[in-house]
């Protein structure tokens, strides 16, 4: 089923890949686990943007560079199939025609549609997490050991270290293996990493420690709390995170993951939209739904952008924090009247 992962791999030596411009924990994860599967091949890891520090619980997070390899054979793209979130890479024009005449393989596992105008192959399909298709991919071509390998053995290590960063990726996108896109299938591969030396605890633990909030960045958080916005009898939630905030804060703790859970949690609340804008004109939008209201990939692409039904993204450029709610309220508005009609 993965056999054109295999045949992109043949007859190279060096592989660059590539993180989009909004990297996170599954993002991360996919790069840095086929960092340590690809131990055949000389590998970099490329992102845009400076890995945020709520990720670098990642002990190897610091091998994610801005300096993009133009000599890699070639190059693999994780966790997106959207332009949009690489248009960072591809304004660059020394970037864009490198990928444009190099063989370029995509692993995606989100539903939005492959819109990718540069020539390349893939892998997408519908799971947790890119993560979980690593995996996947991993085990049907060896680049996981069939069986679980004895600590004595010399690819333990190895292999070990490329099960906690899916195990990461995995947590991530399923937000802690309690999303609905969890399925008995998660825990199966899950537990498969357990037994090739993944220790759970720990890595939690690790995680924790560096998921403390300093006393600066909770009086921000109930800041963020003071300024949202209820809409549609609320059902809708809305933050507004300016770019001073970006500047003065996003270097500790990003903002939207500062928040955004703790708005799923709301009594009342089926989607949570956290919205940056910066001084350029762009805007970013997150969201987050509940059961309730499990359309946020539709009320992303009603902004070009994707994702899944309980988690997406947007961009958009020169509209208002203003006019974006204005139009979230109509498209959720919309969804909500079209889904109840099916």
């Amino acid at each position: 089923m993965y056999d054109t992962f295999f045949e992109f791999l043949k007859d190279k030596k060096s592989i660059c890949i590539i993180q989009a411009e909004n990297p996170d924990g599954d993002s991360l994860g996919s790069a840095l686990s086929l960092d340590y599967l690809l131990k055949d091949y000389q590998v970099s890891l490329y992102c845009p943007v400076e890995i945020p520090k709520y990720l670098r619980y990642f002990d190897d997070w610091s091998r994610v560079t801005q300096e993009f390899d133009f000599d890699a054979d070639g190059y693999i793209i994780v966790d997106t199939a959207a332009e949009v979130l690489l248009s960072k890479l591809l304004d660059d024009p020394a970037i864009k025609n490198r990928l444009i005449s190099m063989p370029v393989f995509v692993l995606d596992h989100h539903e939005t549609e492959d819109d990718l105008t540069f020539s390349h192959q893939g892998l997408i399909q519908t799971l947790p997490a890119c993560c979980d298709l690593i995996y996947k991919v991993a085990i049907e071509q060896g680049l996981l050991s069939k069986e679980p390998l004895a600590e004595s053995d010399t690819d333990f290590g190895t292999e070990k270290k490329a099960a906690e960063y899916l195990y990461y990726g995995i947590l991530s996108d399923t937000l802690g293996l309690t999303s609905p896109t969890t399925t008995a299938d998660t825990f199966s591969v899950v537990s498969d990493l357990v037994k090739r030396g993944l220790e759970v605890a720990v890595l939690d633990e690790h995680r924790r420690e560096f998921s403390k909030k300093t006393p600066r960045i909770l009086d921000y958080k109930a800041d963020l709390i003071k300024r949202l916005e209820y809409f549609l009898d609320g059902k809708l939630v809305t933050v507004h995170i300016p770019w001073d905030d970006i500047t003065e804060y996003s270097d500790q703790y990003n903002p939207n993951v500062l928040i955004l859970e703790e708005l799923r949690m709301v009594e009342g609340v089926e989607i949570a939209v956290a919205i940056k804008t910066y001084p350029d004109g762009k805007l970013t939008g997150k969201i987050r739904t509940t059961g309730n209201f499990a359309y946020a990939d539709k009320v992303a692409e009603y902004f070009g952008g994707g994702g899944h039904p309980y988690a997406a993204g947007f961009r958009t450029y020169d509209i208002s924090y203003e006019d974006t709610v204005h139009e979230l309220i109509n498209a959720v508005t919309s969804i909500a009247e079209v889904e109840s009609s099916d």
